[in-house]
């Protein structure tokens, strides 16, 4: 046994689990957290060490996660699985090492798998419903008793304002000269979300902050969704960020690797499928004002992921990893390519939110259960 996986079961030893520990081995290939999934007593965990670069203040994280292990309600009668978090012997929610890094040990989710693309509206729909399961089971907790993790996350405005101090437009290098005319074109768009919770038409809630497709297990054969992971971004946001962070990730047609911007496409008929699937799991719990705002969160945020992606490649990629130089660049092309085809299709997308949460009569409605499986 090597002296790092002696050191782990060490760590592992200080939460309140049964003997005997191990093996112990790498789990995933997640880019911020080091992960990796721990047998014991005959259950399986996954123990990680949150990332201090991206996290300065990962004790925010902890204190978030303990908070929803103390929700009055199991995420189980929703339908719902969230990893439970496994206290330490002496109660505490995390463990330090000797470099300060603080590490933590949840409960593996069995018979469960990711899935790297949607293969038509039936994953679709389960991705709403899992998304708007966990917004409803998260409601039950005041917001303002959660911390924010990531100070600034989603502040598009913020995210211009970074940019343009880099970059003037009349000067900028040739080829992000194009891009950044798509941006100035956009100003508006940028605050959109921020005017509407300054009209007061909209609310902070408390939110996952990253439902990708990643973050969502399914079942085995790949029908049903069960359970959203990664939790460290869990605090007070916008629920238009997250449900258009949702659709960003899963209706981009050709996926995150694509180079080439004439390709991108939104799929509508995997859009119309989520957003039906949210609705049935949030009948009743949208305002209006809410509704209203959907479209610009579909909008927003690939704009906003571009906007990120541009910055890092004129900062040199400090940030976003790549495998080679102007691999930002190309991210960030793709990103506004997703936002120039949400607009072409705003018509289309705005009748598919009115259908899911507003169906005509004599239309089949956003309904079903909410509590328990679907």
């Amino acid at each position: 046994m090597s002296a790092d996986v002696r050191s782990l079961i060490a760590l592992c030893e200080h939460f309140a689990i049964d003997p005997p520990l191990g093996p112990i081995a790498p789990l995933g290939c997640g880019l911020i957290n080091d992960t990796y999934r721990l047998d014991a007593g005959g259950r399986r965990y996954v123990l990680q060490r949150i990332n201090g670069r991206v996290f300065p203040e990962p004790e925010r994280i902890m204190a978030n996660l303990a908070r929803l292990a103390r929700h009055p309600e199991p995420p189980a009668s929703l339908g719902l699985h969230v990893p439970a978090l496994i206290r330490t012997r002496d109660d505490a929610s995390f463990v330090r090492d000797d470099a300060g890094s603080v590490w933590r040990l949840m409960d593996f989710v069995p018979d469960t798998r990711t899935l790297s693309r949607l293969q038509g509206a039936p994953q679709a729909r389960e991705v709403g419903r899992v998304l708007g399961r966990f917004h409803r089971w998260a409601a039950a907790l005041p917001s303002r008793e959660f911390a924010v993790t990531l100070p600034g996350y989603h502040d598009t405005a913020g995210y211009l304002e970074r940019l343009r101090a880099l970059s003037d437009p009349g000067v900028a290098a040739p080829e992000s000269a194009p891009l950044l005319d798509f941006i100035e074109a956009r100003l508006d768009l940028a605050e959109a979300l921020d005017r509407a919770v300054q009209a007061g038409r909209i609310a902070p809630r408390l939110t996952h902050g990253d439902p990708k497709l990643d973050n969502i297990l399914f079942d085995l054969d790949g029908r049903r969704a069960l359970a959203l992971i990664d939790l460290d971004t869990v605090q007070p946001g916008l629920i238009q960020h997250d449900l258009g962070d949702c659709l960003r990730s899963c209706c981009n047609a050709l996926g995150e690797g694509e180079t080439d911007p004439s390709k991108v496409r939104f799929d509508l008929a995997l859009a119309e499928a989520i957003l039906a699937g949210y609705a049935e799991a949030t009948r009743g719990w949208l305002s209006d004002g809410d509704i209203a705002c959907l479209f610009d969160g579909i909008r927003v945020m690939p704009f906003e992921l571009g906007l990120r992606f541009l910055t890092d490649h004129l900062q040199g990629d400090r940030y976003f990893k790549v495998d080679r130089p102007g691999r930002n660049l190309i991210k960030a092309r793709i990103q506004f390519a997703l936002v120039a085809d949400i607009e072409r299709r705003e018509s289309a997308i705005r009748a598919a939110i009115e259908a899911a949460f507003h169906p005509a009569p004599g239309r089949p409605s956003a309904t079903g259960p909410l509590r328990g499986s679907a």
